[in-house]
């Protein structure tokens, strides 16, 4: 974001202005609701002050809502592809000045079944020949699906980074396994968590399970909340909000805050199921 954001700055970006089809500089695509919004959260807070006005487009809420913002001008769009693709059919999105398409946590872009409108996408943005438009992609892991995608969109001799090794553990963080018979998960993992526990983030498989818990460690432990895929946009952002502020100590969630979320202060992750792959 701050590279984006200074290069913008830097050179002649038009002021936010009621368009029928507005021209962002740049678009971020992020695979959930979560971390789209929290992305958008961050542009705004390093464009505070600036001519630059950031918007943000994700299902789950009013299109309307979303639209209205937009009409009032966009430089850098942080969007969910179903949503982003449902503006451009509706003429409401225009490419012709983006400089900067980036896919935040792209593996998870190809799971979440978007890979063949990204790819569409990225292929006709990718024919301008003037060398002045740029493709990133962020990625936690990088299986062979995202380094094919990677050929097929990128220029040959793109840069690869990384941080520390591939598919490493963090040193930092202390990782204990915990062998248990299935019938006594639930009391070895209340074991884990007392009612004056630390923050503590649970992952499971199954949304069924993710209630099953919340509701078990409410009861018996500690204030809990939950995060899947079939609570409302608003009960996902305020259970987001819950567990950041303190209020609720424990999250169980699923995959949907598995990736990119930047969480404050959570000083235990327990993986209540083994996760279906590796990465």
């Amino acid at each position: 974001l701050l590279p984006i954001v200074e290069n913008l700055m830097a050179g002649e970006v038009e002021s936010a202005s009621f368009k029928e089809a507005q021209e962002p500089y740049a678009v971020i695509l992020a695979p959930t609701r979560e971390l789209a919004l929290q992305i958008y959260n961050e542009a705004k807070k390093f464009t505070h002050g600036t001519i630059i006005r950031s918007c943000v487009a994700y299902g789950g809420v009013s299109v309307g809502h979303h639209l209205r913002d937009l009409d009032k001008g966009c430089h850098i769009l942080v969007a969910a592809p179903g949503r982003m693709h449902d503006f451009v059919r509706r003429g409401k999105l225009s490419f012709t000045k983006l400089k900067y398409y980036v896919l935040d946590e792209a593996d998870r872009m190809l799971d979440t079944g978007f890979r063949g409108g990204v790819e569409e996408f990225a292929k006709l943005w990718k024919s301008d020949e003037q060398g002045n438009r740029h493709i990133l992609m962020f990625s936690a892991t990088f299986p062979q699906d995202v380094q094919e995608l990677a050929r097929k969109l990128l220029k040959p001799d793109y840069l690869f980074l990384t941080v520390g090794s591939i598919g490493a553990a963090n040193t930092d963080v202390e990782q204990v396994i915990l062998q248990v018979p299935k019938l006594k998960k639930l009391d070895t993992v209340k074991s884990l968590i007392s009612d004056d526990c630390d923050r503590t983030l649970v992952f499971v498989e199954l949304k069924k399970t993710a209630d099953f818990l919340g509701a078990n460690f409410s009861l018996t432990l500690t204030k809990s909340t939950t995060i899947h895929g079939d609570r409302t946009q608003e009960q996902r952002e305020d259970a987001l909000h819950t567990f950041r502020s303190g209020e609720m100590k424990v999250l169980v969630a699923t995959s949907v805050a598995a990736r990119g979320l930047d969480i404050q202060d959570v000083r235990h992750v327990i993986n209540y199921d083994l996760p279906k792959t590796i990465e």
